[in-house]
């Protein structure tokens, strides 16, 4: 939050808005900040137009929960408005996210035919008026999410509250949570309408959902996938840490929501791919001068390293993939290879990151060095040159 000399000004990631508030009159002013709200939508067709799509806008709310409506207001509206849309009981508030041709590619993206489906209104711009109201019920989210989790445990029910978010008019409250099992909300709805006074809905997560509702940041250091573009959360297991030679450690494999982290599956084809190339030792290689034992193997550069001495990690003498299964069918037709020591260092394929493999101490400047001239001054002072010699 940052004060001005009359405003304050918070930043609400949740929407995707920053929010100020003039201390004279009390007027609520937001704005729409673009890459700030979870699950953004970058606009790479903005300035396109197309006849088709160009009443329909995607409409953001808070966190992940973004709809698409048809503008029935007859005003114009662009990126960055608040407006009033139809909800299925009363009205809500968001922000216009999206507009133009990008808008069917999201609608084609998450399955919505516009001549099939039923899209709900924009009504209008929203008035100060709105704004407040919205900014009231917004206000309340907090004191009743801690609110609802201290009644859902007094009332004994196995779930968690994770967030609350309140409609525009502030007549109804979306109320999400996790639960491993079933659960039984007639008494708990029944306490929440007396409690509240608002209309409840409930609606169930799961743990890498939550996560993205919330947000943060991962071990990596950048923004938390599953809350910057990850929408469909597709099914994890420790096969894919096996296929890369990853540590079994619960803690390294498991993110800020408990499980496995998605991330697991990024390279899993990479490795499969190149473990498809990498032949099974099943038995020491037969050389001439002994046997030699498989000890590690580099999946990406396809290259396997032995060693005479088994077990041991020392005196390893690497050997492509492609090597090593000539060596196996060799061996399988009684021929010995010399030695393994005589063999030439293998490449295998090399990655460079877009930058090249520069060193980042190509960025500073280079030091003078101090004993420049020392030489050259000394010989001076013996007489052995004179720059001005030419001239006498």
């Amino acid at each position: 939050m940052e004060n001005t000399d009359n405003e304050f000004i918070k930043f609400d990631c949740s929407r995707g808005c920053t929010v100020s508030q003039d201390t004279e009159t009390g007027e609520f002013d937001c704005n729409y900040r673009q890459g700030c709200c979870k699950l953004e939508s970058y606009d790479w067709l903005k300035g396109v137009r197309l006849e088709e799509f160009k009443d329909i806008f995607e409409v953001r709310f808070k966190n992940t929960r973004k709809g698409f409506y048809v503008n029935a207001s007859g005003q114009g509206i662009k990126t960055g408005d608040l407006v009033i849309v139809e909800a299925a009981n009363g009205h809500d508030l968001g922000i216009v996210t999206l507009e133009g041709p990008i808008v069917g590619r999201q609608m084609k993206c998450k399955g919505v035919d516009p001549q099939v489906t039923q899209l709900r209104k924009i009504y209008r711009k929203a008035k100060p008026f709105d704004i407040t109201k919205w900014q009231e019920a917004i206000a309340r989210e907090q004191d009743t999410m801690i609110q609802a989790r201290r009644i859902a445990a007094e009332l004994g029910l196995d779930m968690k509250i994770g967030d609350v978010e309140f409609q525009g008019d502030g007549t109804k409250a979306i109320f999400y949570y996790i639960a491993d099992g079933r659960v039984d909300f007639r008494q708990l709805i029944k306490v929440y309408a007396e409690e509240f006074r608002i209309r409840i809905e409930m609606k169930q997560i799961g743990a890498r959902q939550e996560a993205g509702l919330i947000g943060g940041l991962g071990v990596c250091g950048r923004e938390l996938c599953c809350a910057n573009y990850i929408t469909n959360f597709q099914s994890i297991s420790t096969s894919a840490a096996r296929s890369q030679d990853l540590s079994l450690n619960p803690q390294k494999l498991a993110g800020q929501c408990g499980k496995l982290k998605c991330c697991l599956n990024y390279e899993v084809a990479n490795y499969l791919d190149a473990q498809s190339r990498i032949p099974k030792v099943s038995e020491p290689l037969e050389f001439e001068d002994g046997l030699a034992y498989l000890v590690k193997t580099d999946i990406l550069q396809e290259i396997m390293y032995f060693s005479y001495e088994k077990g041991s990690l020392s005196n390893l003498y690497p050997l492509a993939a492609s090597e090593v299964h000539e060596i196996i069918m060799m061996n399988r037709n009684g021929v010995k290879p010399e030695s393994l020591r005589t063999e030439p260092e293998p490449t295998g394929p090399q990655f460079i990151s877009a930058v090249g493999d520069d060193s980042i101490s190509r960025f500073d400047k280079p030091k003078k060095s101090k004993n420049r001239g020392k030489g050259r001054n000394r010989d001076n002072r013996k007489g052995g040159y004179n720059r001005n010699s030419s001239k006498n």
